[in-house]
């Protein structure tokens, strides 16, 4: 039985983490983001207001996606957490600034963070077309 190839993408870009994830996984034409939070290329959290947060956090999933031959309008599910309930509003008004009907399929999780961190997003994609 063949089974998909599974590989690893990444380049000079890609966020680092200290702890024992993979950014991005590729099993054939799935790619399979780990969760990105509001981190600096160094990966150390970079406290901010919700809105900071979930730009600096969906920026490095985009710089993860690019590495993997990816892109935001390729992104077939995502997996959100969100610490604070009261911000869902303000979250479904800045996800609808970068993904566009018809939307992903989507997960959305509320009072699941640690107080280090206000959102986190993973996600499911697909290679963009040759």
């Amino acid at each position: 039985m063949n089974h998909p190839a599974v590989s690893y993408p990444r380049d000079a870009d890609t966020p680092v983490s200290h702890l024992p994830f993979s950014p991005a996984v590729q099993v054939g034409d799935l790619i399979f983001v780990s969760g990105q939070a509001s981190v600096d290329k160094s990966g150390r959290i970079v406290s901010d207001s919700f809105e900071g947060e979930f730009r600096r956090s969906i920026e490095n999933l985009r710089t993860v996606l690019e590495s993997a031959g990816s892109d935001l309008a390729h992104v077939v599910k995502t997996h959100n957490f969100v610490r604070e309930p009261e911000d869902l509003a303000k979250f479904n008004e800045l996800y609808r600034e970068y993904f566009s009907a018809p939307y992903p399929a989507r997960t959305t999780i509320t009072s699941c963070l640690p107080p280090t961190l206000k959102f986190e997003m993973d996600c499911i994609a697909v290679p963009k077309p040759n």
